[in-house]
């Protein structure tokens, strides 16, 4: 998503646009899998697997844009819902509508884990909603020798509201997660279908449950939708920069003792 390639950027109006047009747009797409309104797309050549982009699309009754929304921002609610995840945290703000943060997540044994440090932006457009964010460098967060730092090139979430409560949630990524190119035969690059259609059952299984847990959990506290709660430190973009894959020490997970990588109990 940087521009050039090089600078760090809090995205604009035009990036949301054209993050939005590719949630909507069919063309260049091959659909890998339709069923019970889920929808699993892919872009990118088989050569090309660790950094292929994929698209996941699923119809949420029940759950209006604007609770999916909160879901999708709200890290003490993630660790109820996301099983893959590790840890999450807010580093610091950049803007009303953009910070960074870091993200780790269980691999399947014998991976190791990986992380992520991202600029994450939002934007609230009616009844709509974005949140779009790409991997950059902070200083302080530097590559840690238990996990692989992973690469988002682009990654986001289009909730579009559908009315009568409901929503449809769009998840766009493209992210090269480092190491063994195999890694993505069992992961979204592949095979697309099982966790893609996993992760977004979660989400809305997610949302249906949140109104409940958050009128117990600091029902008022929502510094995404309300800027002058938000207590993070301040970041410069100067401080920043943009993360790229030929930049990190290539990892080579092949033939490597089971004991000396990190296990886990990723779901299938």
């Amino acid at each position: 998503m940087s521009r050039g390639g090089e600078m760090v950027y809090i995205p604009d109006d035009s990036d949301f646009s054209s993050f939005r047009d590719q949630c909507e747009s069919l063309e260049g797409w091959h659909c890998r899998y339709n069923k019970a309104g889920v929808t699993v797309w892919s872009q990118g050549q088989e050569e090309s697997c660790t950094v292929q982009k994929i698209k996941t699309r699923i119809s949420c009754k029940d759950v209006p844009a604007e609770t999916l929304y909160d879901v999708l921002h709200d890290t003490r609610y993630r660790k109820k819902w996301d099983s893959n995840m590790i840890e999450t945290y807010d580093i610091g703000r950049l803007t009303v509508n953009a910070d960074v943060g870091y993200y780790s997540w269980k691999c399947p044994s014998p991976l190791k884990n990986r992380d992520f440090v991202t600029l994450r932006s939002w934007l609230p457009l009616g009844n709509d909603y974005m949140i779009i964010n790409y991997s950059v460098k902070h200083p302080k967060y530097p590559p840690r020798k238990d996990f692989v730092r992973a690469v988002s090139l682009q990654t986001g979430y289009l909730i579009k509201a559908n009315g009568d409560g409901a929503c449809t949630l769009y998840y766009l990524t493209q992210v090269d997660p480092r190491g063994d190119c195999t890694w993505g035969a069992g992961s979204c690059a592949h095979s697309p279908a099982p966790l893609c259609l996993q992760a977004m059952k979660k989400i809305y299984k997610a949302g249906l449950k949140y109104p409940e847990w958050k009128r117990r959990h600091d029902p008022e506290y929502k510094p995404w939708v309300y800027p002058e709660q938000n207590t993070l430190p301040s970041v410069s973009l100067a401080e920043l920069s943009v993360q790229h894959a030929d930049s990190l020490e290539n990892i080579d997970e092949t033939g490597l003792p089971e004991e000396h990588l990190s296990t886990s109990d990723h779901e299938a």
